[in-house]
């Protein structure tokens, strides 16, 4: 999509899924709604997600589970592990439905996506009722949809849909009251707009500017000077300038991590390599999912920076001869990396696999790194049999078949903490939802 397909006639749609996490939850277990619902982090450390009966009880994100454990029997709080299977599954869904609606679309989240409409301002407000039901409908969770000129007013728009129940979710900027969206844009401070952050708020109100109104009305020229490009593009699309193109890619979208932290430390060499062998299949099937070739592979590990002592922090970068996605090489490489930095007899507590420098092209076949040129007969082997596994386990689930301790259907014992997830509905046969007639 090009900056100029989206700077000609149209509006500007970003359709939000509301408190997704908890969303997804409820789409298959109905007796979570209305209820005080929280998703915790790695481990089920924290809060990461709530629901607005969770957000009514004082919960807060980040806070520690510990503290809100209690509310489990005196409020009736539901605690659900982070399923990111599941939450993966239901994004692409949603983005995917979207898809059929807009003109253009850029999914800027996992819960978010930006959506070109045509038309008057009166069949861009029906379309964004339509998207909202059909996503309902089809899918099983909420969003809110905001209509304007610009990403940054569609985003403010956003906003006051989700805070006035009265618009039913959808909320078309340029139909409200002129002199409604001012007093609103007077009251909510500047840091409710898209891309200003709280440090950036307190040097906003240090020059007097403490609402939407005062950013907008503020000199683009000297917020340039005085901050950024940035955020003199966003005065201007408060004005209803659009400036902003297609958001600049992610910084994960150059590279595939599946790092994560243990929920009982690791202790030898060989624990390690069971980790390693794990996460770069792990991250190997992803780059297959996405049809893309690495050149570099990292791995990470670490202890924990409150231990005492002096910590172990090893990592290593390793340049592949090619692109490659092969799990079996990448298991091997990253494997044979850790095994030589990390320290027996410590207690490490992250680890990570890390691919970079991705193409969509692979590298020729002969230029295998790692094989003798006299194995010519096992390279290929080798490659036939890692196209295998990622086939089988994308169609049977990631626990049907792999290398080594990542073909066993059991849990390692440092395998990350979720002692309340919830089912894996749409990813694994295992854990479909039945239904009784």
């Amino acid at each position: 999509m090009s900056i100029q397909s989206m700077s000609g006639a149209g509006h500007v749609a970003l359709v939000d899924v509301n408190n997704f996490y908890v969303s997804c939850e409820r789409a298959f277990d109905p007796t979570l709604r209305r209820r005080p619902v929280v998703v915790l982090s790695n481990n089920d450390g924290c809060v990461v997600a709530r629901s607005q009966e969770a957000k009514a009880l004082g919960i807060t994100t980040g806070e520690p589970f510990f503290k809100v454990r209690q509310l489990i029997d005196s409020h009736g709080l539901a605690v659900r592990s982070s399923n990111y299977e599941l939450y993966g599954d239901m994004s692409a869904r949603v983005m995917e439905l979207l898809a059929r609606y807009g003109t253009w679309q850029e999914v800027y989240s996992i819960d978010e996506s930006f959506v070109g409409l045509g038309g008057t301002l009166e069949q861009a407000h029906s379309a964004a009722s339509d998207i909202r039901s059909a996503i309902w409908k089809g899918i099983g969770v909420p969003v809110c949809v905001g209509v304007a000129s610009t990403k940054t007013l569609a985003k403010f728009s956003n906003h006051i849909a989700k805070h006035n129940d009265e618009l039913g979710g959808v909320c078309v900027l340029d139909l409200m009251d002129p002199a409604v969206v001012e007093r609103i844009q007077r009251h909510v401070p500047a840091t409710e707009v898209w891309g200003v952050g709280r440090k950036t708020g307190q040097k906003l109100a240090g020059l007097g500017i403490e609402s939407i109104a005062q950013l907008r009305q503020a000199d683009p020229q000297l917020i340039g000077k005085k901050f950024s490009v940035v955020l003199k593009r966003t005065v201007l699309e408060l004005r209803g300038q659009r400036c902003i193109g297609p958001i600049e890619e992610h910084a994960d979208r150059g590279q595939v991590m599946f790092t994560r932290s243990f929920s009982s430390p690791v202790r030898s060499r060989a624990e390690m390599g069971e980790v390693m062998s794990i996460y770069a299949q792990k991250a190997a099937a992803r780059l297959a999912a996405e049809g893309r070739y690495a050149t570099l592979l990292t791995v990470t590990a670490g202890t924990s920076r409150f231990a005492g002592g002096q910590g172990s922090f090893p990592s290593a970068q390793i340049r592949l001869g090619r692109p490659t996605r092969d799990p079996i090489f990448l298991t091997r490489t990253a494997v044979s990396a850790m095994n030589e930095l990390v320290e027996s007899g410590r207690d490490y507590v992250r680890g990570g696999v890390i691919l970079s420098g991705l193409t969509d092209q692979p590298g020729p076949e002969e230029l295998e790194l790692g094989l003798e040129d006299t194995a010519g007969d096992q390279e290929v082997q080798g490659e036939s049999v890692g196209s295998v596994v990622q086939q089988v386990s994308a169609r049977f689930g990631a626990k049907a078949i792999g290398l080594g301790v990542a073909g066993l259907a059991a849990d390692r014992q440092w395998s990350m903490k979720r002692e309340h997830m919830s089912p894996r509905y749409t990813t694994e046969w295992d854990e479909l939802l039945t239904v009784r007639a």
